[in-house]
């Protein structure tokens, strides 16, 4: 943690409400998505998009997810839908400002999934909905490619291990050092953050990580962080649910 904590505190980045499809959430169903043991503390000014596999928080300013949240199960590890073809798009149901394709060409970042597509390959619709540009942040190719896809690896064998675990991640900004992309100013983040509920002994344990969006190469112990300066980093409780 010591190397990559920020000097300056995240507040929470809010977004704007608005009807959409798949399920959405208003402020009167907000007790509802929070039924969800992965799903983080939220505002009710946020647009909350519930896809078949993961939960969304999507912001339209910056174009980027808040966060991406999801159950993942031993059995939903099974392939039942095996395809190469990564065809990112906007989610045509969803309305408001999007990302697009046009905006991450020739940018020098990769397309990063949050909710990641090899945990979401057993169906169809979730394999596609994952590549929905609400699910997706401008990220460094090396860390998209290496600790980030090692961290999602780590994350499917302990659902294996346990049998299922609950993830939340998602962007942080602290000094937006790395701008926006693309003419409709996608934001580029500082760094990620991914924290993991994990069954264990009749309750739970939670291991959260800290990552620059930046290439250097780590340990997955190098960026590992308290939970609860986590929070403090992003301004909202990750599990609130079972937190006192």
């Amino acid at each position: 943690m010591k190397a990559i904590l920020f000097s300056v505190l995240l507040a929470a980045v809010l977004s704007t409400c608005g009807a959409s499809q798949p399920k959405a959430f208003d402020e009167a169903d907000t007790a509802v998505g929070m039924q969800c043991l992965e799903c983080p503390a939220y505002g009710a000014d946020e647009h909350i998009v519930q896809y078949s596999g993961f939960t969304v928080s999507y912001n339209h300013t910056t174009l980027v997810p808040n966060w991406v949240a999801y159950e993942l199960t031993a059995d939903e590890l099974e392939v039942r839908y095996d395809t190469k073809s990564s065809n990112f798009s906007r989610d045509p149901n969803l309305e408001g400002r999007q990302a697009s394709r046009e905006d991450y060409s020739h940018s020098g970042w990769d397309k990063g999934h949050m909710a990641p597509k090899a945990d979401m390959r057993w169906s169809e619709r979730s394999y596609w909905e994952s590549h929905y540009f609400t699910n997706i942040c401008p990220q460094n190719h090396a860390l998209n490619g290496g600790d980030w896809n090692r961290l999602e690896q780590a994350v499917r064998r302990w659902a294996k291990e346990y049998g299922r675990v609950w993830v939340v991640c998602g962007p942080v900004f602290d000094s937006c050092r790395y701008g926006t992309i693309g003419n409709a100013g996608v934001q580029v983040p500082d760094a990620f953050f991914k924290a993991v509920l994990l069954p264990a002994q009749g309750g739970y344990k939670i291991v959260a990580y800290l990552m620059p969006n930046e290439g250097r190469h780590h340990r997955l112990e190098h960026y590992v962080v308290d939970l609860e300066t986590l929070e403090q980093l992003l301004g909202r409780k990750l599990f609130p649910r079972i937190e006192n």
